[in-house]
């Protein structure tokens, strides 16, 4: 076996994250920036305008809503 972590200190393949590595928030504000790249969009002026409307909706709670 060539690997350069020894096989006792590697999580098992079918482990599940945790729920607190899951979340991205970090105490700072979303941005229509955020919002966007976490939805998978690319970033223009439409997708930015639909982004500051959920925003503005939902509030920073949309990102959480997109991300796992």
């Amino acid at each position: 076996m060539s690997t350069s972590e020894p096989a006792a200190s590697r999580p098992p393949e079918d482990r599940a994250t945790p729920d607190r590595l899951l979340h991205a928030r970090t105490g700072t504000d979303v941005s229509p920036e955020d919002l966007v790249l976490a939805s998978g969009k690319d970033l223009t002026p439409h997708n930015l305008e639909w982004a500051k409307r959920k925003l503005a909706a939902e509030g920073p709670t949309a990102l959480e809503k997109l991300l796992p």
